[in-house]
């Protein structure tokens, strides 16, 4: 990981789009900070569209899809999606610069799976959730589990603390359910099917914009901060780490190539503050 400051504004000049997680990437201390909201508005005011994807339940989402300055919100690790409905089928290089009315507020709800395979893995879900917490000492469900209808999630370190050696166990006790299973910075997710945060990235960009994600990776640029995000940082070629991913650092098979001085919320406006500068230098040159 190389500091982001050093990265070559040349870089940057093709980037349009920011995929980003939220907790601990846009948040601090569980609160998303006016700088972290203030880059979303910049970004988007310059045309650089800001798509964040998270682990968290649908439900949870639903205030941040609504209130921040981006076309949608993806959550449960990919599976669902939040879509302000005034953008579908518009093509990324055709979004206007934002205002509060240019995206709209009508939200829907879309999934990457049909109704009867959700309702079937929900059933499968929980029975996994109850033997989570029957079977691992001092494991309990993530307080927001009432939101999530995709996946279930178990709290180590958001409202409980759980050691390293208990969160190997209930990875365990999911995967021997059939299935997969994540750790982020404050949740352990596990999930059925092969969804994940790129292939949400790349459904989500396909049904905005009508675009193939995976053969424009040099557009876009992703900001994260623990193991869940490795999917990201092994897909794009340009990623970042806001400072608190010092934490994973040693479990990360895949690290971002860049990380940021700041960590968390301030960390990712700092990601924001370079790519702004890089744009502006762009229009500089192309006017001169």
């Amino acid at each position: 990981m190389t500091p982001w400051s050093q990265c070559p504004p040349e870089r940057l000049r093709r980037v349009r789009g920011v995929l980003t997680d939220i907790d601990d990437t846009l948040t601090t201390d569980g609160h998303v900070t006016p700088d972290a909201v203030q880059a979303m508005v910049d970004l988007a005011q310059r045309g650089i569209t800001v798509i964040p994807i998270t682990g968290r339940p649908i439900g949870w989402s639903e205030p941040f899809a609504r209130a921040w300055p981006v076309p949608a919100v993806v959550a449960e690790n990919g599976a669902v999606a939040w879509v302000k409905t005034r953008v579908d089928g518009v093509f990324l290089n055709e979004i206007p610069a934002w205002s509060p009315d240019s995206l709209g507020s009508t939200l829907s709800k879309s999934y990457q799976t049909d109704a009867l395979s959700r309702a079937a893995n929900f059933a499968k879900l929980q029975a996994c959730l109850v033997a989570v917490e029957r079977m691992v000492p001092g494991a309990k469900r993530a307080q927001d589990s009432a939101g999530r209808e995709t996946d279930i999630a178990v709290d180590h370190s958001e409202f409980t603390n759980l050691a390293p050696t208990a969160i190997d166990q209930v990875l365990q006790v999911m995967q021997s359910h059939g299935l997969n299973a994540t750790v982020s910075s404050i949740h352990i997710n596990g999930w059925i099917g092969d969804h994940n945060k790129w292939r949400g990235a790349c459904w989500i960009v396909r049904k905005l914009f009508n675009r193939d994600l995976s053969q424009e990776r040099d557009r876009w640029l992703f900001v994260g901060d623990s193991t869940n995000d490795q999917v990201m940082f092994e897909a794009l070629p340009l990623t970042v780490g806001v400072a608190n991913i010092r934490r994973f650092e040693s479990q990360l098979i895949h690290q971002p190539t860049h990380i940021t001085l700041a960590p968390r919320g301030a960390g990712f406006a700092e990601v924001a503050q370079k790519l702004l500068l890089a744009a502006n230098m762009t229009s500089a040159t192309d006017t001169s």
